[in-house]
């Protein structure tokens, strides 16, 4: 399936769904490769690069190299209505981190691996 045709195909809220599991499995296949294999601390690691607040602070690290398709996508992602958000994020946290998953999604989907994983070793070097 081609970028256009994920666009027009997935909603906003079912890419930021695809999103959060891609990008939770890229963040685990990577620490634990990386950083340990103990529970406890993978975990804790874990809440660095996947809560609403770091994909928020995330989103902004990554938004000058962004091209406007990709843009595009996360603005979609930021701007779907929720009826509900987490109890640890603010409204405003809880859809950017919608707008991130949904580029996640949309990298995802679209099988652009080597964009995925020039996007997350930004996001490597700013967490560390």
């Amino acid at each position: 399936m081609n970028k256009e045709e994920i666009i027009r195909n997935y909603g906003s809220l079912s890419l930021a769904y695809i999103g959060d599991a891609a990008y939770g499995l890229t963040v685990r296949d990577y620490l634990i490769k990386n950083i340990s294999t103990d529970n406890g601390r993978l975990h804790k690691k874990t809440k660095d690069f996947v809560s609403a607040h770091a994909q928020s602070m995330l989103l902004q690290q990554l938004m000058p190299v962004l091209t406007d398709d990709e843009k595009a996508v996360v603005r979609r992602g930021r701007n779907v209505k929720s009826h509900s958000h987490p109890k640890n994020a603010d409204i405003s946290e809880y859809h950017s981190a919608t707008g991130f998953e949904a580029l996640w999604g949309y990298l995802y989907l679209s099988e652009d691996r080597q964009r995925m994983a020039y996007l997350f070793e930004i996001i490597v070097n700013t967490i560390s």
